[in-house]
């Protein structure tokens, strides 16, 4: 399953104008796509010929396909890596048999708790060939149909030996049909002139020696999406993402291995950073690597601390956001840390929490968790999660749970994986805030208030992971980068490293004192049992008046015994 949950990536707030480099046509007439037409009229046929069998006929039959055209130019140290582009066609097909009350789904106690989510992916021609088409549609669903029937045998034999469950919630929701016709995206990138300027980008950490490693990445990438199934629901819709994404790594005489991240994301061409802001970001991570390789390594602490908008985004997102998600309150191996908690207090009375994918940016950052629709078809919508610290809602697929019946828009997967309720946008506002000088006054207070020598600032996080499962802690661990020493006496700020964040859920939500007044935008991929998908949160800073830290892991190899080899002038 996905034991532990993991998240990486993270967001540069920083997002203007670039130069011309690339084209984005996705203007185009929204028309019936010839994918539609093959998937509508082959399934049709399936759900007719599967009933006339005399089998056990399917109630419910979907087809997804998910059509990626992406180009991708990497370069280290002046050169270029790679330059590639590729264009794939996905499908996924989810039959079901039994009813909606109990189908083939059902999860089987004792065993993997739900239906495996990994399915495998089927490749279908990325040629126009309805013919082609319907064949790939056809031969995937007379798999899926004979797994089906298959474990719903298994799944009513199961149900016949065990127990009663906690939650008799049926297996799928009703709900009402959507159509919606959106213009499908494209994407054309000059490689050419992008080959050069990601090697200009790239060259820029020549002068570093003590900088072992460096990569510069553009990424462009339009998905369209494809869905129809069985109740009438018709989807076409696409989206594009582009990024450019800086990493860089060192390594300190003691073998600890030190690492710096930035990515640009954007909808658009036009949203990306401009030239001027991406050396800048170079020439900050390479001063930060530097200033890391010398810094001292912090001991295990607990104490007060700042977490600013971004790493207070991570935060939130891994210990809260993947706890409101639906299917966890219905898998009894979940710790289901909140499910019995609606209309009760789980954050401070200041704090509300919702989840909107219909938002494409925040200020002039673009958030990567948009979408209009989800994977299963159903309208995105915003939920309202938790409200002035009571807890209202969770976020919901098709999988219903006691009390919550009905999807709102959560369902969400990758390819070749079933869709589970996932984050999208999720935003925390905070209704009494202070700014940023006095967010820091607050911190010192608290440090002297607990006899704390100092308190500890986390300036930029760059992932991490959660477990939300019964048979392992209710914990979490989050990566920070750039962490810094507010000593009480009024010393200057220290860098420190080594930091690894970890705690458990109720605890850190419960020691939450106060936000401040800007926001933060954590945009990045989650992994978790139904694959990798783009998120983002949007955080206040907070001061939370305890957090703990542990030492993170460190190699004991030494760093190179020789210099990097100099580049010769041209």
């Amino acid at each position: 399953m996905r034991d532990p949950v993991r998240t990486s990536g993270v967001c540069a707030l920083l997002i203007i104008s670039c130069c011309l480099l690339t084209q984005v046509i996705s203007s185009q007439p929204a028309e019936k796509n010839l994918l539609l037409t093959a998937m509508e009229e082959e399934l049709q046929r399936s759900m007719k010929g599967l009933s006339d069998t005399g089998n056990l006929p399917p109630y419910f039959i979907s087809y997804h396909i998910t059509e990626s055209i992406q180009y991708s130019v990497a370069a280290s140290f002046g050169a270029t890596r790679y330059s590639a582009n590729g264009h794939s066609r996905l499908l996924d097909v989810e039959v079901r048999v039994g009813d909606y009350e109990f189908d083939n789904t059902h999860r089987i106690r004792d065993r993997f708790g739900f239906m495996p989510p990994y399915r495998g992916i089927a490749f279908i021609p990325i040629e126009d060939d309805q013919d082609a088409i319907k064949s790939a549609l056809w031969f995937e669903t007379d798999k899926r149909y004979k797994e089906a029937v298959e474990r719903l045998v298994q799944v009513e034999a199961n149900k016949a030996v065990k127990v009663e469950e906690e939650d008799v919630s049926a297996d799928f929701s009703h709900e009402s049909l959507e159509r919606y016709n959106g213009s499908p995206s494209k994407v054309k990138v000059n490689t050419a002139q992008w080959e050069k300027k990601i090697k200009e980008y790239s060259a820029m950490f020549n002068p570093y020696p003590d900088i072992l490693e460096s990569n510069v990445t553009l990424n462009a990438e339009v998905t369209n999406m494809y869905f129809v199934n069985s109740e009438g629901t018709t989807i076409q819709q696409g989206n594009a993402h582009w990024s450019i994404s800086i990493v860089a790594r060192t390594k300190a005489e003691d073998g600890m291995d030190l690492f710096q991240y930035k990515s640009f994301d954007s909808h658009s061409l036009e949203g990306l950073a401009d030239e001027k802001t991406i050396r800048n970001t170079i020439e900050q991570i390479a001063e930060d690597l530097l200033a890391l390789r010398e810094a001292p390594v912090i001991e295990p602490y607990s104490g007060p601390a700042i977490l600013t908008g971004q790493a207070a985004g991570v935060f939130f997102h891994e210990i809260f956001g993947h706890r409101i998600e639906g299917h966890r309150q219905k898998d009894e191996s979940e710790g289901q840390t909140f499910t019995k908690k609606i209309n009760q207090s789980v954050l401070p009375d200041f704090i509300s929490v919702y989840d909107d994918p219909t938002i494409k940016k925040i200020g002039s950052t673009d958030l990567r968790g948009h979408y209009l629709y989800d994977d299963e078809g159903m309208k995105a919508q915003r939920v309202t999660v938790v409200e002035n610290g009571i807890l209202k809602n969770f976020l919901m697929s098709r999988s219903p749970i006691s009390g919550f019946n009905k999807s709102n828009g959560h369902g969400r997967k990758s390819a070749g994986n079933r869709p589970v309720a996932r984050q999208g946008n999720l935003i925390v506002e905070a209704s009494v805030t202070v700014p940023k000088e006095r967010l820091r006054e607050l911190l010192i207070e608290e440090c002297k208030k607990q006899e704390k020598p100092f308190g500890l600032i986390f300036e930029d996080i760059t992932g991490g992971f959660t477990t939300t499962r019964r048979g392992g802690a209710q914990a979490y661990a989050v990566d920070p980068i750039m962490v810094y020493r507010v000593y009480a006496d009024g010393r200057p700020d220290e860098l420190v490293r080594g930091a690894a964040l970890i705690g458990t859920p109720l605890i850190s939500f419960s020691k939450i004192l106060a936000c401040g007044d800007k926001l933060g935008v954590f945009n990045g991929n989650c992994g978790a049992e139904s694959g990798w998908i783009p998120v983002s949160c949007v955080s206040p800073s907070i001061l939370t008046g305890e957090i703990e830290i542990q030492k993170k892991q460190k190699s004991v190899e030494r760093p190179p015994i020789l210099p990097r080899p100099k580049r010769r002038l041209r």
